[in-house]
């Protein structure tokens, strides 16, 4: 199949599309592995088209899962009307989550247009691992004078949080949230460390990665992050997932250019990111810095995007 070919796709994994699965069984067949009668072993892949509405406009894609394992391999360059109709017929899904499942007309389009034909001119390549185009940082250097600052310790291991704690939360911080605190600001004071790698919040003490890891799993987040680590990323070795007041921090009240509430210095390919804290009773937290806001996911979304942050001695 041309497709799997242009991705690189190994035929020894013998991939092809199963039209029959859609985001919303996702977890409980691969995050859980309710679904063991469908998945015969760990390593097994599957394959399937989806609608990404995260950003608008809605975009077609094609992802890549498995057990504790998920990757957007691709968008498709498909009529936008055809998207929107899909979309709107579905309603709104659950809580924040944006991802939809393809509609017959899709299938019917997908069918004709790129999988069984030789032009996949439509097929566009997602790029995975850490970003590299960062623009200029435009943030004082680390050597640079400073002004006096107070500095404010956040909750640096948390495990699980409720909805109800979450609130209160960011209005006793008065951290910006698009829902819970939109007159909400958090000032934070970060410079440059010069290595093309990370900042420093100097009111949190916290480092943070210029750049960030494409959507993947949870579990695969996670050994990102222990890679960094044996890796010694910026000479350091003890990188982590942040936690929500942590990555609220970073929040901010008005858009970048880039569409996100967020410093500019940052990469702009990491909308929403995972934390550390689980959601009592079930699912885990988010940050979206696209939407301005926290949420909690069941895992029917692919995945999630990752910036990692580490605590200054």
């Amino acid at each position: 199949m041309g497709l799997f070919k242009k991705l690189g796709v190994s035929p020894d994994l013998q991939p092809s599309i199963d039209w029959d699965l859609i985001p919303a069984e996702t977890f409980a067949i691969f995050e859980s592995w309710g679904g063991k009668e469908r998945v015969r072993h760990a390593s097994e892949r599957f394959y399937y088209f989806y609608i990404d509405y995260w950003e608008q406009p809605a975009t077609l894609c094609l992802m890549e899962r498995g057990i504790k394992f998920a990757r957007v391999l691709a968008k498709i360059d498909a009529p936008q009307e055809m998207i929107d109709k899909a979309v709107a017929s579905q309603g709104k899904t659950m809580g924040l989550d944006k991802t939809y499942a393809i509609s017959a007309e899709i299938k019917k389009w997908l069918l004709t247009n790129i999988v069984d034909s030789e032009d996949q001119s439509k097929v566009i390549p997602i790029k995975t691992g850490l970003d590299k185009d960062i623009p200029p940082i435009d943030l004082p250097g680390k050597d640079d004078p400073v002004p006096e600052l107070t500095r404010i310790h956040l909750a640096s291991s948390t495990e699980t949080l409720e909805e109800t704690e979450v609130t209160g939360l960011i209005k006793e911080k008065n951290f910006y949230d698009s829902q819970y605190n939109p007159d909400g600001s958090f000032a934070n004071y970060l410079i440059d460390n010069k290595d093309g790698l990370t900042v420093t919040d100097l009111v949190t003490g916290l480092m943070w990665q210029l750049e960030g890891y494409d959507i993947m799993s949870r579990r695969k987040m996670i050994g990102h992050a222990k890679q960094a680590n044996d890796e010694m990323f910026a000479g350091f070795n003890d990188w982590r997932l942040p936690t929500l007041e942590e990555a609220l921090s970073l929040m901010e009240p008005a858009e970048n250019s880039k569409g996100l509430h967020l410093s500019p210095c940052f990469s702009e390919h990491q909308p929403f990111i995972f934390l550390n804290e689980k959601r009592e009773p079930g699912g885990y937290w988010f940050c979206d810095y696209k939407q301005g806001t926290v949420f909690w996911a069941s895992g029917t979304i692919p995945g999630g995007f990752g910036r990692l942050c580490r605590t200054v001695e």
